[in-house]
């Protein structure tokens, strides 16, 4: 006997795209790629990223023609991290043996895996909103232990549309105290140096390591970039700092426990004599702007974290 009232059918739901990652056949690079189109590449060495491309396929990072991305040396371009020091160290400081800018640079990685975010279930979505990669690095990975001190590094690299963020979580292991620094030594790509300019740091006094780490007064002005430049800004992390093309926004990068901001351009003379850098006249192609805790040693008490992170919008 036919019922007359039958059961409506339950409707389903479409499958959204996700992210998709994967790992290159030499295990040395990890991408993800966003259903949206949006793209991001990062070498196990140094846990680098070296790639961060949007929807429409356009490059947001500089990257040096000339650089080694066989891990013979730290990579020239994308987003080196530095840790535990900034610059080189001095001979007297517990990081006095190690290599300017530390170790993590010219460390391998061990990719610890993905994590997707939620997307909307409205009809329209275009799947998962965000991917983050997470890399670790421990004292027990080091060939050597020219810095004497245990710690567990976590590293997070999170793609969204429109996004990149960067974030490390520092976590002493050991019985001791030590210090550190960090900083995430971004090279933002552009059209044009000369018709570049760098806003939020007009009110804040900065040291000029061209001249010495000099001292300089603000200028009032936003930055721009006519020779070499290589300045530590000390500027509270809620203040936003916008990079601009011919005075259109072109990149907003936003920190969280980093009170230091460097903006770096090697310009002629300096990217001459750097083997690595290239082409000759790519100084004119990037911008570093670089968030950190750089201007004085953060002190990790043992069985403490830290954490701090950026978030860069491609505008």
């Amino acid at each position: 006997m036919e019922r007359s009232n039958k059961p409506a059918a339950i409707p389903v739901s479409p499958i959204q795209p996700t992210p998709q990652v994967s790992i290159s056949d030499d295990n040395s690079r990890v991408t993800a790629n966003l259903p949206t189109g949006e793209r991001v590449d990062v070498l196990l060495y140094g846990a680098t990223v070296t790639s961060w491309k949007s929807a429409n396929g356009k490059e947001n990072l500089f990257l040096s023609s000339k650089a080694h991305l066989d891990g013979s040396k730290p990579v020239r371009g994308g987003i080196p991290l530095v840790f535990p020091v900034f610059g080189p160290p001095k001979a007297e400081h517990a990081t006095g043996q190690l290599p300017q800018h530390g170790f993590a640079r010219t460390s391998r990685w061990e990719y610890l895996g993905k994590t997707s975010s939620e997307s909307s279930s409205l009809p329209n979505s275009k799947g998962d909103a965000s991917v983050k990669l997470d890399f670790g690095l421990s004292n027990s990975m080091l060939p050597d232990r020219k810095w004497d001190y245990e710690f567990n590094l976590t590293y997070s690299v999170t793609l969204s549309q429109d996004n990149l963020e960067t974030s490390l979580v520092v976590r002493n292991t050991g019985s001791s105290n030590y210090d550190f620094q960090v900083l995430f030594h971004t090279y933002l790509a552009v059209n044009d140096i000369t018709k570049t300019t760098v806003s939020g740091l007009e009110k804040v006094a900065f040291k000029d390591k061209t001249q010495g780490g000099k001292q300089v007064e603000p200028a009032g002005e936003p930055v721009s970039i006519g020779s070499e430049t290589d300045r530590v800004y000390t500027v509270a992390p809620e203040q936003a700092i916008t990079v601009l093309e011919q005075g259109t926004k072109r990149y907003e990068v936003t920190r969280d426990m980093l009170s230091d901001v460097v903006v770096w351009n090697p310009w002629i003379e300096k990217a001459k004599g750097m083997a690595d850098f290239g082409p000759e006249d790519g100084y004119k192609k990037m911008i570093c702007v670089e968030a950190g805790s750089v201007s004085a040693w953060n002190t990790l008490e043992a069985g403490d974290t830290w954490e701090g992170g950026q978030r860069i919008k491609a505008l």
